[in-house]
């Protein structure tokens, strides 16, 4: 019996709602309040620029619109300079890599450490604790393409679409990127080497 895929990448509609003010959400007074940073994506034929500044304007909220799992470190979207289409990059944390893990020679007992984890998130160390002993931090860097098909087209201006399609780009993305990743992390976060 295989256990359920963790989810990447999510929505905090209810947290969004519950911290809001004057009946607008935090990402809705994000947008609203930062809407000359969509300027450039008006009337774009592509959604692409406006749905990236749709999902900086969520992952910088604090905490973030857009959620992560606790082994995603950051999660940026943007048109791709080579073709304009949308790639995003993914940094994950993850364990050692095989050869350094089968033994522990290369470590001569000097006390390697792995990514801290407080209250079962990954931190990076203290400065207290890079004086104590060396740590080994791996991640690994995901560079993909990610779908067009369903995000919606940039508006043609500062008006009263530009929340729904703001919210409706970042909800795209973040599905795309949780059927991207979630395999991933769950692989992960099972500790064991796939079956073959």
């Amino acid at each position: 019996m295989s256990m359920p895929e963790p989810r990447a990448f999510w929505l905090d509609e209810q947290f969004d709602r519950e911290r809001g003010a004057d009946g607008r959400g935090r990402y809705e007074a994000e947008v609203l309040g930062r809407i000359d940073e969509f300027t450039d994506t008006w009337g774009d034929i592509a959604p692409v620029a406006f749905a990236a500044t749709a999902w900086r304007l969520a992952s910088e909220l604090s905490p973030g619109y857009v959620r992560w799992h606790r082994r995603i470190v950051s999660a940026t979207c943007a048109r791709s300079p080579w073709d304009g289409s949308m790639v995003c990059a993914v940094t994950v944390v993850s364990r050692w890599p095989a050869e350094l893990s089968w033994t522990r020679q290369w470590q001569r007992d000097r006390g390697w450490r792995d990514w801290p984890q407080l209250f079962g998130q990954y931190t990076n160390p203290s400065e207290q604790d890079q004086t104590r002993s060396p740590h080994l931090r791996a991640m690994l860097q995901v560079d993909a393409p990610v779908p067009l098909d369903d995000l919606p087209p940039a508006p043609d201006g500062p008006d009263h679409s530009v929340v729904p399609a703001a919210r409706r780009a970042v909800a795209v993305l973040a599905r795309e990127l949780n059927e991207l990743l979630a395999p991933m992390i769950g692989q992960l976060e099972a500790g064991v080497p796939a079956d073959s």
